[in-house]
């Protein structure tokens, strides 16, 4: 893999930027202003900042209200008091009316030490089931620094699961996320790889190697997981060899995997589907690199994956994939929850 450049506080540059050009977006904070980059923004529009303290029931109620008069709240908190907390606030008071709140929830799935209270683990379930709602996921530099001129663009509510801290760039600055279109990093047409969020270098890694071992493959990055109707993935999916894999930082019921297998049933499409994905179980505190490995969601169980959609194995081991560097991004010192 090449040499990838690594970017900090990317969120913190791109809300301060979209503030400058659009006075009617706000920020509301719950109480987590530093741990959700927008502490910036607090001082340089220090009128349009809100912070909401640990009331989370109340910041979605409120953010609505704001919204009714006009203005575009920006809702930024971690992602398990979002949707565990406030689910009746943002299906009421958010989505039935269709208003046009944007929710950053952060520490997605394995990004943080924090344990089961703190990691967002079927968020993506939970909001993907939302009428109304529209659900996109970030997974590095270039994502963030494109989402939220892409979610202002969606007339109605938006959640983002959200990265933060040091990012890699894996896509040039000018390939900005597209609505509804995933990024094809590789074509071929042996089998077709999904990922998203942070899964996706872990994914990178391994696609160099099967290229190698003539294994052709098909990969996207996905950042639309609401709606999911990407014309492009279900043409690789008809035409894709062995069949389909998907990597993501989520449950494997009501995320990305779920996504797939919905468009493969409503097309009626005879092809193998894999999902790599956190087992249905809640997780231990621990680093990201570990976490990955332990859960199985890591380039390894790609690897096991490619091998039984294929038939026979690869003798394919760490020291022949590229260096991992998650832990450079997702240390325990950026992930405190403070």
């Amino acid at each position: 893999m090449n040499e990838v450049e690594v970017i900090n506080r990317v969120h913190a540059k791109s809300i301060e930027a979209w503030g400058e050009l659009n006075p009617k977006s706000l920020v509301l904070s719950g109480d987590l202003t530093t741990s959700c980059e927008v502490d910036g923004f607090r001082e340089k529009f220090p009128d349009r900042f809100l912070s909401m303290g640990l009331a989370e029931q109340n910041m979605m109620s409120f953010a609505a209200g704001l919204a009714r008069e006009g203005f575009v709240p920006h809702v930024h908190t971690f992602a398990v008091f979002m949707y565990r907390r406030a689910l009746d606030q943002i299906e009421m008071s958010i989505a039935y009316p269709n208003l046009p709140v944007k929710v950053f929830g952060f520490l997605p799935g394995v990004t943080t030490p924090g344990g089961a209270s703190h990691q967002a683990i079927n968020d993506i379930a939970v909001m993907r089931s939302l009428p109304n709602f529209t659900v996109l996921e970030t997974g590095d530099a270039t994502d963030v620094e494109s989402i939220i001129p892409l979610a202002n663009s969606v007339d109605g509510p938006v959640y983002i699961r959200m990265v933060r801290g040091a990012l890699p760039r894996l896509f040039p600055a000018s390939d900005r996320i597209r609505f509804n279109s995933a990024r094809i990093l590789s074509q071929g047409e042996d089998l077709v790889i999904l990922s998203t969020g942070i899964c996706t270098e872990e994914a990178i890694r391994v696609v160099e190697v099967l290229n190698d071992r003539d294994i052709s493959v098909h990969h996207f990055h996905v950042t639309t997981l609401k709606p999911f109707t990407d014309h492009e993935i279900l043409y690789a999916i008809k035409n894709s060899k062995y069949g389909v894999i998907t990597m993501e930082n989520h449950t494997e019921i009501g995320g990305l995997g779920t996504c797939v297998a919905e468009l493969i049933a409503g097309n009626c499409l005879n092809k193998k589907l894999k999902k790599i994905a956190l087992n249905d179980t809640y997780l231990q505190g621990a680093s990201t690199k570990f976490l990955m490995s332990r859960y199985k969601i890591d380039a390894l169980s790609v690897i096991a994956q490619v091998e039984e959609l294929i038939g026979k194995k690869l003798d394919i081991f760490d020291k022949d994939l590229s260096l991992a560097r998650i832990d450079t991004y997702f240390n325990e010192k950026q992930q405190e929850a403070l």
